[in-house]
């Protein structure tokens, strides 16, 4: 039988970093390193969105990652991309099912939005940098010598 106090925080952990992976390879390689910045620009233009939009999205994106894959401010970063995923999402909904398909469909950017969720829900889990965790000296700080 297994311990979910044991194995949630390792779940939590592999979902966050497997989700901060996609987003740093959506944000750096798909869109600066494929379409490049002026690229991705004139997308978000010819789709009717402001083409500074495209930049707040790569920005997104890619601080988004690290800090799902450094395990910081998890839950807050979580919600705070559900805006982007959802907008992906609406900008698919019209293509379909299969994502694989012309011009992606919807199903990815909706479980990658649910995935956000349930991140939120769960936090960061195991191995997650967290502001205050070791005092200078390296020694616990407040929530953690408290349980010591």
């Amino acid at each position: 039988m297994l311990d979910e106090k044991a194995t949630t925080p390792w779940a939590a952990l592999l979902l966050r970093v497997g989700m901060g992976t996609m987003f740093l390879a959506h944000g750096a390689l798909l869109k600066l390193g494929t379409f490049g910045l002026a690229g991705t620009m004139g997308y978000f233009g010819s789709i009717g969105y402001p083409p500074a939009l495209g930049v707040v999205v790569i920005a997104s994106e890619i601080l988004g990652g690290l800090a799902l894959v450094l395990g910081i401010g998890v839950r807050a970063v979580s919600l705070a991309l559900v805006p982007l995923m959802l907008g992906a999402l609406l900008q698919h909904t019209g293509n379909g099912w299969m994502f694989a398909g012309k011009g992606g469909g919807w199903e990815f950017p909706a479980f990658w939005t649910l995935a956000l969720l349930v991140q939120a829900g769960l936090g960061a889990g195991a191995l997650a940098l967290r502001p205050g965790r070791l005092a200078a000296d390296g020694t616990a700080t407040g929530r953690q010598a408290a349980a010591a």
